[in-house]
């Protein structure tokens, strides 16, 4: 039978393509353009002044008065974001693998644990500065009765540094589950039956097998965790602790949970309302991404076991 799934005109597939690539132009590509052009400016955004600086933006993150200032946030973007990633594919992984057994309600027990994936970070940092507020929330309550303790979560820098990584880790957690769950169902349940008859335990089991045949997925949502740490925490570290508390001198440093792209909207929409200094600064992670993303296809992907390997 002669196979018709083929274009007769070279013109049709481009313009069923234009939408797309439209989409693209407008939304993506054209913003990361004026982006780098307004990194070459000094522009302030209440005074409506715009002078060209070169990169001298860049010079000023780096080598200028405020170098120790943005290296302090480079340096907690990227502990922020190895620690939610890493402990979030973890605890998701080992919470999927057991949330798929058989056992009576565990539809009901995924639904609550997936749930979190619905809530946007704004929400989840709100119900986080609810349990943890260090006078009326529920967890120093508890700590208070059990313990005789009530941590200031919000004023300790490190508890609050803490507080904002265990909220990013539980906002993902349903989003995480999500894709080990279904990664689950291909795993060949004869693996395990082998493993266990040859005197594998579970813990074994799971570190020799289930590890393994989930590093696809393990590969794909390493990306999508960290966009969530560098692009996407906006919201839950504004309402949790807006950046702060500050940290160890200097005291002009940054807030111990200010991340990359929160100070971008401080330095671009804060007191200075430098918008070239923000600009560059969002140019800076969007090369940290790029960098990380082409070392873990260069070097995580070896680490990747496919079903036909």
């Amino acid at each position: 039978m002669k196979d018709n799934a083929v274009f007769t005109s070279r013109v049709l597939p481009w313009v069923l393509l234009l939408p797309s690539f439209v989409i693209l132009l407008v939304f993506i590509y054209y913003p990361a353009l004026q982006a780098w052009v307004l990194s070459t400016y000094r522009s302030n955004l209440f005074l409506n002044t715009r002078n060209y600086v070169g990169l001298d933006n860049f010079r000023l993150m780096f080598t200028g008065p405020l170098a120790d200032k943005y290296i302090q946030v480079i340096v907690q973007t990227f502990v922020y974001g190895a620690l939610v990633v890493g402990l979030g594919l973890s605890i998701a992984m080992v919470v999927a693998t057991l949330a798929s057994q058989n056992v009576r309600g565990a539809r009901i027990y995924r639904l609550l644990l997936i749930w979190p994936f619905a809530l946007s970070p704004a929400v989840a940092g709100t119900i986080f500065l609810f349990m943890f507020n260090p006078d009326i929330g529920s967890v120093n309550q508890v700590l208070d009765a059990l313990f005789g303790i009530k941590p200031r979560w919000l004023d300790t820098p490190l508890l609050a540094f803490s507080l904002v990584v265990l909220a990013s880790v539980w906002k993902n957690l349903g989003y995480n589950m999500v894709f080990y769950l279904a990664a689950l169902q291909n795993v060949p349940k004869e693996l395990g039956e082998a493993a266990a008859i040859d005197g594998a335990g579970p813990i074994q089991r799971f570190f020799r097998i289930t590890v393994p045949m989930l590093s696809p997925m393990t590969f794909f949502l390493l990306f999508t965790n960290l966009t969530f740490a560098f692009f996407e925490s906006y919201g839950l570290i504004d309402i949790v602790t807006s950046g702060g508390p500050v940290g160890p001198p200097p005291a002009d440093g940054a807030g111990l949970t200010t991340t990359m792209i929160y100070q971008v909207t401080l330095d671009g929409f804060g007191g200075s309302g430098n918008t070239g200094l923000a600009a560059a600064l969002g140019n800076v992670i969007l090369l940290f991404t790029i960098l990380i993303t082409l070392l873990q296809f260069r070097y995580g992907s070896r680490r990747v076991q496919y079903g036909d390997n």
